[in-house]
């Protein structure tokens, strides 16, 4: 699945906080992938990155996956063509949400 071109649908804008854990601020766009299942049953979860305004659906390349060795899902990491992030950088940008679980940054 790296490097595949997949689109998100936006269900966590940037700039928005989540919908049950209230103090839970998105700095990125986070959704799903339509027709992907993941882990837990539901649609494949991914962060939208290098993109920095609030987004509805985003198109563009998976370059890395979050794998939760402590979970049943894994999320994906996607961005615009051409664009790529240090698996440093990444984290930086993840870690909002990922710093509850035990994960690992596969590319």
């Amino acid at each position: 699945m790296f490097g595949k071109t997949v689109t998100v649908l936006i269900d966590r804008s940037m700039g928005t906080y989540h919908p049950k854990h209230k103090d839970m601020f998105y700095p990125v766009n986070y959704g799903y992938i339509p027709g992907i299942m993941a882990g837990d049953g539901e649609e494949q979860d991914a962060y939208v990155l290098g993109v920095n305004e609030p987004l509805q659906e985003f198109t563009g390349v998976v370059i890395a996956i979050i794998h939760r060795i402590d979970d049943v899902e894994d999320k994906w990491v996607v961005a615009p063509e051409g664009v790529t992030f240090s698996k440093e950088e990444i984290w930086e940008q993840v870690k909002f949400q990922e710093q509850y679980f035990k994960a690992e940054i596969r590319m």
